[in-house]
């Protein structure tokens, strides 16, 4: 282990007023490097905008790295003006902060200094207008436009005029000098293309398919080796699940995490994740998460811990388990008007845990969330990787008081085949196929269960055990425990 140290990102103040001097993360460096020979190498149609897609997961920097790109290609005169776009108003005030500790100011939803920043909802109002805005400050080719969460801006060639924010933004963006796009995940359940990305045909099992590729792709073994991100650590619930049969009253057993058949595997889950199903799968997840929590609050006062539950019903039920064991619950969902001032409580400190339906996926940052317990039936991938990776982040502070590789957060979920698919490859980044122009139907990038039994290690007969998938891990950190199933993936 290497000793304790800061964050890779650090600002420092130079006389409490300007920033000083600034080390940024090495892919960052990489960022500012291809940004320049973009920038700096011709193009056919300068006229045209240069598109460069980013994935980096959550905790990689993406928010920083990008203003400090545009900080330093701006004194270097490859660029004027930067007109940021988020899909979410607490993104906004993110973005906001980080510029302002770089001494950059963005207007919001109007011109500030050196650009301005709005949601992609507030765009969508009147992106020409925008547009225009954007023109009576520089010219287009002045400007950087950043378009964090890019997958959200999905364009379908089939019905390119209801495209929604993906057609708002080429309507704002396009002509400008570069437009970058920023995603932790960089697929859609629908396989359509999307805004800043640039589509390859590459050769896949035996074929050639349409795929986008990230133009810089940043894996969280490169940031858990550097100790910008927590590693993450896996406890799979598995059991067996009864399901009365049609015309009597004997049950049909299923295992939870060898069923095979597609149907029955998406039935189990909807049972598991009940906290009353006599199964218990769900209850234990929710107990054993809880002693985790409790654990962790000896080496990490204020850990925290977040439950993504089904339903509002679902969360209400799980929050006032919790507090029958004395913990103290926020509970937060999009029909409380409230959901947003109760997110920023959570993250100054109030509450054990976070009970949430669907409201701290993509750049909801809580450094002080060490365990996650996955209670839904939602098994997208995208979904899961969101939820999980709440978990990763460091702060200043911790930084300074663990070693590197950091300590391990941890996800509690039932043993469902699709999420411990999902879970063994979480750290790796896949291709994106795109869904073929002849063809609607979907397919589910990142994990199945054909393919995860590929490599899946049989569960012992006696299904009740926990299933424990530990990666990445680096040499020496952690070991196997006697008795689980034990997945790693190494770093070199």
């Amino acid at each position: 282990m290497r000793a304790m140290g800061s964050l890779s990102f650090a600002i420092r103040q130079a006389n409490g007023s300007a920033a000083g001097t600034l080390r940024p993360r090495s892919w960052q460096q990489r960022l500012l490097a291809l940004l320049r020979r973009r920038l700096s190498t011709p193009t056919q149609n300068p006229a045209k905008s240069i598109d460069v897609l980013i994935h980096a997961g959550p905790g990689a920097g993406k928010t920083l790295g990008s203003l400090y790109a545009f900080r330093q290609l701006r004194q270097e005169g490859l660029l004027q003006g930067l007109c940021v776009c988020s899909h979410r108003s607490s993104i906004t005030a993110q973005w906001l902060k980080a510029a302002a500790s770089l001494q950059l100011e963005l207007g919001e939803g109007e011109l500030g200094r050196d650009g301005l920043i709005c949601s992609y909802q507030g765009a969508n109002r009147d992106p020409l207008l925008l547009r225009q805005t954007l023109e009576s400050r520089w010219p287009l080719q002045a400007w950087l436009v950043v378009a964090d969460e890019v997958h959200h801006l999905g364009l379908d060639p089939q019905l390119p005029d209801q495209s929604g924010w993906g057609l708002t933004f080429e309507q704002l963006s396009e002509g400008s000098r570069l437009r970058l796009g920023l995603t932790g995940t960089p697929f859609r359940a629908d396989q359509l293309g999307f805004c800043a990305a640039s589509q390859k045909l590459v050769e896949l099992d035996g074929s050639r398919q349409r795929v986008i590729a990230p133009d810089l792709c940043v894996e969280p073994q490169e940031l858990i080796a550097s100790g910008d991100v927590r590693p993450l650590q896996f406890r799979f619930q598995d059991g067996w699940i009864d399901h009365a049969r049609e015309g009597d009253g004997d049950a049909e057993r299923s295992p939870m995490s060898a069923e095979q058949r597609e149907t029955w595997r998406a039935r189990n889950l909807r049972r598991a994740v009940r906290l009353g199903d006599p199964s218990s799968i769900g209850l234990r997840v929710l107990l054993e998460a809880r002693r985790r929590r409790e654990a962790l609050q000896q080496q990490h006062p204020g850990a925290a811990g977040l439950v993504v539950a089904r339903n509002i019903k679902h969360a209400r039920g799980i929050g006032g388990l919790l507090e029958e064991e004395g913990d103290r619950v926020v509970l937060v969902h999009s029909q409380d008007p409230r959901a947003a001032e109760a997110l920023v409580r959570f993250q100054q400190g109030e509450g054990d845990w976070l009970v949430s339906v669907d409201m701290c996926a993509e750049g909801f940052d809580a450094p002080r969330l060490r365990v996650v317990a996955y209670l839904t039936t939602v098994v997208t991938r995208s979904r899961f990787l969101q939820a999980i990776t709440r978990a990763v982040r460091m702060d200043g502070q911790r930084s300074a008081l663990e070693p590197v590789p950091r300590l391990p957060s941890y996800i509690y979920a039932p043993a469902d085949p699709l999420l411990m698919g999902y879970a063994n490859n979480w750290s790796l980044s896949t291709p994106y196929l795109l869904r073929p122009p002849e063809s609607a139907e979907s397919l589910d990038i990142g994990g199945s269960p054909s393919a995860w039994r590929a490599s899946h290690r049989a569960v012992a007969d006696g299904a009740g055990d926990v299933i424990e998938l530990k990666g990445p891990q680096l040499p020496g950190f952690t070991g196997g425990r006697r008795g689980s199933v034990t997945f790693g993936q190494g770093v070199n």
